[in-house]
């Protein structure tokens, strides 16, 4: 086999074999569903289709935030989309999310079910919907908008690029590798200096901003991406590992991050969820092991 540095791109581009890597069952350059499959709705007023990637953990801190609040119109049920498997490609799927990718939330609380796609248009929606999270208005909520547009900006370059190129590329390339390493870095310390000056992203206040933000960065600077701490030197971003280990305590984070999980210990995963009692005992008690342990890390 030749080295990919031999590579010279065809003057049109085609699809003529597989990608290679941990994604190449699924991987392909068209839209559109690839089987007929409904999916199915339970009875709650939101009805989300996730995996617990950091998108979709997204979705269900926020969810378990807001419940946390008393919104009990933000009950849901979250059924478990195996994308390895293809389930994001079933016709339901589609009509929910034209893109074919997770999280997909239905708003059925109204008399028309309404799709909502896309992570960051998710947490707008359900922020706007129960007053929550969001500024309503002014600098306050300029800032916190702003940093969650860049979240969805920025990560790709975190996951698309660094995880994919460290972690699931068939080959490791050092171009890429480097590439999307001292990118990662940079955001990194974007951050680091934005929370030098300020307790959360958006300023005093908790917000949809650091919902969009933890999963990714978060997760990144505790260990939990890539199994790049160590290349990345995530310890040197002190102000990030702060807020990671102050956003990682909170309850509704910890159930959150488990909901739609299907890696990792056993324990701490909720592979799907449709009642509150759903975090059963084992599983709270793993959840406050990890805030206490996540409690020394911070101090």
């Amino acid at each position: 086999m030749s080295s990919q540095d031999d590579y010279t791109p065809p003057k049109v581009w085609t699809w003529n074999k597989a990608s290679g890597g941990r994604f190449a069952n699924i991987n392909r350059p068209i839209a559109g569903p690839t089987h007929d499959k409904d999916l199915p709705v339970g009875r709650h007023p939101m009805q989300l289709y996730s995996l617990g990637t950091p998108n979709g953990q997204k979705v269900t801190i926020m969810l378990e935030e807001l419940l946390a609040l008393g919104h009990a119109g933000a009950e849901y049920d979250a059924w478990l989309i195996r994308i390895n498997e293809g389930d994001q490609f079933g016709s339901g799927f589609v009509a929910a999310n034209p893109n074919s990718k997770i999280p997909a939330l239905v708003d059925r609380s109204g008399e028309t079910p309404v799709r909502v796609f896309e992570s960051g248009a998710i947490l707008m929606h359900l922020a706007e919907k129960f007053d929550a999270f969001l500024p309503k208005a002014g600098p306050a909520r300029a800032e916190c908008l702003s940093w969650l547009f860049w979240q969805m900006g920025s990560a790709p370059y975190l996951g698309g690029g660094f995880g994919h190129f460290y972690a699931y590329a068939p080959h490791k390339i050092e171009y890429a590798i480097d590439r999307f390493a001292m990118e990662t870095k940079r955001q990194l310390d974007v951050l680091d200096r934005r929370l030098a000056e300020s307790e959360f992203l958006g300023g005093a206040d908790y917000t949809v901003a650091d919902i969009a933000v933890w999963p990714w960065y978060g997760g990144l600077v505790k260990g939990l991406l890539y199994g790049s701490g160590e290349f990345l030197a995530v310890h040197e971003y002190k102000n990030v590992v702060r807020w990671a280990d102050q956003i990682g305590a909170r309850p509704a984070v910890r159930r959150g991050r488990i909901v739609n999980r299907v890696m990792g210990d056993p324990a701490a995963q909720l592979r799907e969820r449709h009642e509150a009692s759903d975090f059963d005992t084992k599983t709270q008690d793993k959840l406050d092991a990890q805030a206490a342990g996540a409690s020394g890390a911070a101090g």
